[in-house]
């Protein structure tokens, strides 16, 4: 595809741009949120349903043995758009999803039951800048081979990997960056398979073959850019070989050191950061607080209720816009309640606040967190977010919590620092010359921020 020439003003404004202005950005382009889901509704957006590729590449290169070969021959592989996670069996995809990481370190929001449920709900649909676009690999037969989860977006909310200031630098090279492709779990930073595979002989053919499909979508489709966001480290470096840009993130994840108990976990940090911490734990419980987790069966409507309240809380107070429906987490607890933990804080019987959590194979996701708007508890929100996650996670053995996205504050309490990836193609020769640029940058300054705040974190032994 030719590329256009890129104005030197737009390359420029894309060398100019830092990570602080990147946040900064995200107010300015919060106002025009709605602006862009009518533009989605009124412009002609090509219908992806009917599309299909056949291919026969592999991926990742390797000797081709005469099992390999065998398969080849006899597998004709076909890729297909489907535009509603309902039309795609559960046990299908989640055999995709399953094979892909493992049970023991399963990434439940890649589960049929997660991804249908922010469609169902109306939290990931085409009317809010996220049309459902899934690719899905299959053999001659019919039966599933591996799928991708994809959305064609009218914005760039809810990824949790900043790209605002690329638009702005797209408008000004004379483009419109939206809609763009955008292969990731909705309003979910955490880390996981993006390509998903059945295991089989033909698994690198399948793999190969969907991201070449992504690639070739981005331009049947005359679309500015395609995004994958939280691929696994395996997966981003062979993206980068197929010539997607790299880019990295950071994250603070708690990790198991085999402790027996949270107070196993406190000697380990340094004395400053241990009192801080039990310092903290006194002060919510003289406050007359009761915490309780909840699993299952034992959280009701009324906590989902209270839950969206709370959530709707923080969202109005920090970002002004609630990417969630109310009926998103009352089919969260219906479909996925054996993989939910609510940790709920009441005060004479009444919820004042909670955090949500997804338990995966080995590891604890904190999600999302809120508190009644009429009363603030402090230090609650360390508690249930933080602590009570790490108490859990020692009890049931789990390798690592996962705390979500940002947050150097996490840091103090026994959250180190972690790399995160994501993979972008631009079809456009050009501006993708001025992102790389910009991303190398970008990569020298987080990976010396890593190694800073990792030399300098809470435990005993690292610098202060």
């Amino acid at each position: 595809m030719a590329s256009s020439p890129i104005s030197s003003s737009a390359m420029a404004q894309l060398h100019s741009i830092d990570r602080p202005l990147l946040l900064q950005q995200v107010e300015l382009k919060k106002k025009a949120v709605s602006g862009f889901s009518t533009l989605w509704r009124h412009e002609s957006v090509p219908s992806l349903s009917k599309s299909t590729t056949a291919f026969s590449s592999q991926w990742p290169a390797q000797p081709v043995t005469e099992e390999v070969e065998k398969a080849r021959v006899n597998t004709s592989i076909m890729v297909s758009v489907v535009s509603s996670m309902s039309a795609i069996p559960q046990e299908d995809w989640d055999a995709c999803a399953i094979d892909s990481s493992g049970l023991d370190s399963l990434n439940p929001f890649l589960l049929h039951a997660f991804l249908s449920s922010l469609e169902d709900s109306g939290s990931a649909i085409a009317e809010k800048g996220w049309q459902p676009q899934h690719l899905v690999a299959r053999d001659e037969s019919g039966g599933i081979l591996g799928a991708v989860p994809l959305y064609l977006k009218s914005h760039s909310y809810g990824e949790y990997v900043f790209d605002h200031s690329w638009a702005s630098a797209y408008y000004h090279f004379g483009r419109s960056y939206y809609p763009k492709l955008q292969s990731c779990v909705p309003f979910t930073p955490v880390t996981g398979p993006r390509i998903l595979l059945r295991k089989g002989p033909s698994k690198a053919e399948v793999a190969s073959g969907l991201l070449q499909s992504l690639q070739e979508l981005a331009h049947q489709f005359k679309v500015s850019s395609l995004h994958i966001t939280f691929p696994t480290e395996e997966e981003w470096k062979i993206m980068g070989d197929l010539g997607f840009l790299q880019r990295v993130g950071m994250q603070y994840h708690w990790l198991n050191d085999g402790y027996e108990s949270f107070d196993e976990f406190l000697m380990a940090l340094k004395q400053s950061k241990r009192k801080t911490i039990r310092q903290e734990r006194k002060k919510v419980q003289a406050q007359g607080l009761q915490l309780r987790r909840l699993r299952g069966g034992d959280i009701k409507a009324q906590h989902w209720d209270a839950f969206y309240e709370f959530y709707r809380n923080t969202t109005d107070n920090k970002w002004g816009h609630a990417y969630l429906t109310r009926d998103f987490f009352h089919m969260l607890g219906s479909r996925m309640g054996d993989r939910i933990l609510l940790i709920v804080a009441e005060e004479e019987e009444e919820l004042v606040a909670g955090a949500l959590n997804v338990i995966g194979g080995d590891t604890l996701f904190g999600r999302l967190w809120g508190c009644h708007p009429k009363a603030y508890y402090p230090n609650l929100h360390f508690e249930t977010c933080y602590y009570q996650a790490i108490e859990a996670a020692i009890e049931w053995g789990l390798k690592k919590v996962e705390a979500g996205a940002q947050g150097e504050h996490k840091l103090q309490r026994g959250y180190m620092p972690t790399t995160t990836y994501s993979a972008h193609y631009f079809p456009n020769d050009m501006f993708k010359q001025a992102v790389e640029e910009f991303l190398k940058r970008e990569s020298s300054q987080v990976n010396r921020a890593k190694d800073y705040l990792t030399e300098s974190g809470p435990f005993k032994g690292q610098t202060t």
